[in-house]
């Protein structure tokens, strides 16, 4: 499990490092604020972290009907929305052995 969370949160940043500012209207506020709407509007828990450049935390929260939310917080407390959508499914796989196809 440990290894699937740091093999996405790899994935995460760098989608978060291919977007620039000017391609993406990202939506930011205070952490405490927007964790809270993300709990009462749409059901939505933290399912993973990991850290991004820049010491930016990246989260992945979802809900059980399966909406999902991305953000990235900032050394300044500051949260933005990164992704959302619908269709979460939590999964546990084994990575495969190095050297093995998928």
């Amino acid at each position: 499990m440990t290894q699937m969370m740091f093999a996405l949160s790899l994935g995460f940043a760098g989608l978060i490092l291919a977007i620039t500012p000017g391609e993406a209207a990202t939506q930011c506020g205070k952490r405490d604020l927007v964790v809270s709407q993300l709990s009462e509007r749409y059901s939505e828990t933290r399912r993973g972290m990991g850290i991004a450049n820049n010491n930016a935390v990246m989260e992945l929260y979802a809900s059980a009907s399966g909406s999902w939310t991305i953000t990235v917080t900032l050394p300044d407390g500051m949260m933005c929305l990164i992704a959302s959508g619908q269709g979460f499914e939590a999964m546990s796989e084994e990575l495969p052995a190095k050297g093995e196809k998928i």
